[in-house]
């Protein structure tokens, strides 16, 4: 994985989209994106009881070494009947810096552009797109978002010459609200790229003096997408299938990296015969994992687990994915 950032300040950062040539994005409230024809998971009582003695379980066992509800985020989703999705979530809608789960987001966001013929299909985006999903590369992903919004970094711009930027490089956050998503103030922030050490120039200024523009995921919001891209309601059916087939993760076997996406994250709780479709992303202060999951029972869930200030403990998250397996099991 290319994302393995130092513990400085802007390592912990992400700086937006950069440039190949699309066409200008309009102005957000004028998208001309299709909306969304997916049906919204209902609120169910019955995941909530999972989830909240999912979240108890994590926080009593990890409790001893300082966590607490403000580091845990997950939503939980049940696909089973795809005509009637299911949700639950704990902390669902709480804004969270993603690291590189973004990336699932930029993937949509190209199979979009692509499907509407504003973004070329080349042997060169090919190679991009599985590199930034399959192997985390911030790289890819640099010159995915180049190619997305139309501008990229350089030295630092006038204040009207960096507004002018800015309006471009919010490409993908006018799209997802286009398609009913909450973007900006308490909702997802979708226009920064991932770094290892840090941005500079315009890049660093789009992040803000404080870093205030940094991205933003909650849980709710991916456990969304990942849901409509499990369906083939994301884009397309045949697009969401091609980007199911970038995430899918073997989690047989052993693997020598800590924090390979398939043994290292929500893999590490699944029994043989279950079948993993993800998108981890860690920094030194952040660990997260997006996971569509095909359970031996004939469950299809999409788990989605963010974790803060304790990126070190690789448990976490697959003790919640046991958790609500623990939980489902003791439904019937």
């Amino acid at each position: 994985m290319k994302h393995r950032t130092r513990k400085s300040l802007l390592a912990l950062l992400a700086a937006g989209l950069l440039a190949c040539a699309p066409a200008a994005p309009r102005a957000l409230g004028q998208s001309k994106e299709p909306a969304a024809h997916t049906q919204a998971a209902a609120a169910s009582p019955r995941l909530q009881r999972v989830v909240d003695g999912a979240a108890r379980a994590a926080l009593e066992r990890f409790g001893a070494q300082g966590l607490s509800e403000k580091n845990l985020a997950f939503t939980l989703v049940d696909l089973t009947d795809p005509r009637r999705p299911e949700q639950a979530s704990f902390r669902g809608a709480e804004p969270i810096y993603p690291a590189s789960v973004v990336k699932l987001f930029y993937l949509a966001a190209a199979h979009r552009w692509a499907e509407d013929g504003r973004l070329r299909e080349t042997e060169e985006m090919a190679r991009a797109l599985r590199d930034m999903i399959v192997d985390s590369s911030n790289d890819a992903t640099h010159y995915v978002l180049d190619s997305l919004s139309g501008v990229s970094n350089g030295v630092e711009l006038p204040p009207e010459g960096l507004r002018k930027w800015a309006e471009r490089r919010n490409a993908v956050n006018r799209h997802f609200a286009s398609l009913g998503y909450r973007v900006g103030q308490g909702g997802i922030n979708v226009n920064q790229k991932p770094w290892c050490e840090g941005p500079y120039g315009r890049e660093r200024q789009f992040l803000g003096p404080k870093f205030e523009n940094r991205n933003k995921l909650t849980t709710d919001a991916t456990a969304r997408l990942l849901s409509e891209i499990a369906l083939g309601r994301a884009v397309t059916p045949e697009r969401s299938r091609r980007m199911l087939e970038l995430l899918k993760r073997d989690f047989s076997g052993k693997a020598n990296d800590p924090d390979n996406q398939a043994h290292g994250f929500t893999g590490l709780a699944l029994e043989a015969g279950a079948r993993l479709w993800s998108k981890a992303g860690w920094t030194s202060t952040t660990r997260h994992d997006a996971a569509y999951l095909e359970l031996p029972g004939g469950r299809r869930l999409v788990l989605v687990t963010f974790t803060t200030d304790f990126a070190r403990e690789r448990d976490i998250i697959p003790t919640v994915a046991r958790e609500v397996f623990k939980g489902l099991a003791g439904e019937r």
